[in-house]
């Protein structure tokens, strides 16, 4: 390839500007970063946003490399014929690669009256629109969040802790993830705060009314305002395209990160389902697939090959209020241990994340290249596993 390469990164969230960011190592590429907004978010700070402690978002001028050029739109197709992407606001943009960073917003909740009375918050906008709602609401007004992920603990803490009446419905475990030190360690804390946690099979969510939320086994909770954080989704955008996606509608993609269909298309973060095993959603991750994305893209701009992806991880981190967390370790191939840090201490390591996460943009805009990862092998394995598995249930279908 001869004279400047274009790239072209859709979706400006953790896994897009790291990947942006990387990408300026060499001169002779052009990135055109698009994202909808001017200003970078900070998703895991989402609920403080709820809360009223804090705006998350930074501005592109700390996170992002000088070279990089932004453009503030969204794209609505890919021509991966024509190698080009379509904006909202009218005209294309070329590319020689693009990398498909879109990221994960609130998926459909499926729940009669869910879509009409619950408020999600997967994204700024659903968070900012929130705010003013329980601004409105009398301080002793009930407030139901449904969903207990690591954003359903989040912000039912963070409204407990400012004096909210608060119930959290679990649909099922609080905290899945955490090892059950850990969620003992959390639902101490939720308590503490004066959180009415229900879980258990019983609490799956099967209504949602003006001021109630209706659970499986009957029982209805009171609920002036109703959040919901349960599920994630991602934009259709590669479906729409004519891309192979999963069932949830990711980028399919081999272990390079490279889509099925075209090798010139590569994706990040959350929407991507490297050989339909889907790295968990996380700011952790994403800003490794990011780059490893867009090593993948400079690899092949040198006339390499690609490297497939190894990518260890070493914990999940949550906010319990301001004034406690816990980080819960877990082994290299993302399986929780009972090792945690809760309390104060665990506060203060939730709050070093959230900071060096943007930390870590900021260094990879200044100095592109310089992130590194721990890697772990037994994705390896367990991809070996279901390619055995694949096979021999072919052999038994031809014998």
């Amino acid at each position: 390839m001869t004279g400047n390469t274009k790239v072209v990164v859709a979706g400006g969230g953790y896994a897009g500007v790291m990947a942006a960011n990387r990408l300026t190592q060499r001169d002779d590429v052009v990135v055109t970063l698009v994202n909808p907004r001017r200003t970078f978010v900070e998703r895991i700070r989402l609920h403080q946003v709820v809360g009223g402690s804090d705006d998350a978002v930074v501005d592109y001028r700390e996170v992002l490399a000088d070279g990089v050029r932004l453009v503030v739109d969204t794209v609505t197709r890919i021509d991966a014929t024509e190698r080009s992407v379509t904006l909202a606001a009218g005209g294309t943009v070329g590319y020689d690669y693009l990398i498909y960073a879109v990221g994960s917003g609130s998926a459909d909740p499926g729940v009669p009256g869910a879509a009409e009375f619950a408020y999600p918050i997967a994204s700024l906008e659903e968070a900012q629109r929130l705010r003013p709602v329980i601004e409105a609401a009398a301080a002793t007004a009930p407030v139901t969040v449904v969903g207990a992920g690591p954003t359903g603990i989040e912000t039912a803490a963070e409204l407990a802790e400012a004096g909210r009446t608060v119930t959290l419905v679990c649909g099922g475990v609080l905290g899945p993830y955490l090892h059950m030190r850990g969620r003992r360690s959390v639902a101490r804390r939720l308590a503490r705060l004066g959180v009415t946690v229900l879980d258990g099979p019983d609490t799956t969510v099967t209504a949602v009314t003006r001021d109630a939320v209706r659970l499986g086994g009957g029982r209805e909770v009171p609920s002036e305002v109703t959040i919901w954080t349960a599920g994630f989704g991602v934009p259709d955008l590669a479906g729409r395209s004519g891309l192979s996606t999963d069932a949830l509608g990711r980028l399919l993609t081999d272990e390079t990160l490279t889509s099925v269909d075209d090798e010139r298309i590569v994706a990040a973060g959350d929407s991507a389902a490297p050989s339909d095993l889907p790295f968990r959603m996380s700011c952790q991750a994403a800003t490794r697939i990011g780059a490893h994305a867009a090593d993948t893209v400079l690899a092949r701009i040198a006339g390499d090959r690609p490297a497939p992806i190894n990518l260890g991880f070493f914990g999940q981190c949550i906010s319990l209020g301001r004034r406690a967390g816990i980080f819960q370790f877990a082994s290299r191939h993302d399986t929780a241990n009972g090792f945690y840090i809760g309390g104060g201490l665990g506060a203060k390591l939730k709050e070093f994340v959230c900071q060096h996460t943007v930390k870590h943009l900021a260094n990879e805009a200044r100095k592109p290249g310089s992130l590194t990862w721990v890697t772990d092998d037994k994705r390896q394995e367990l991809l070996a596993a279901r390619r055995g598995g694949a096979s021999a249930t072919r052999q038994e279908k031809t014998a």
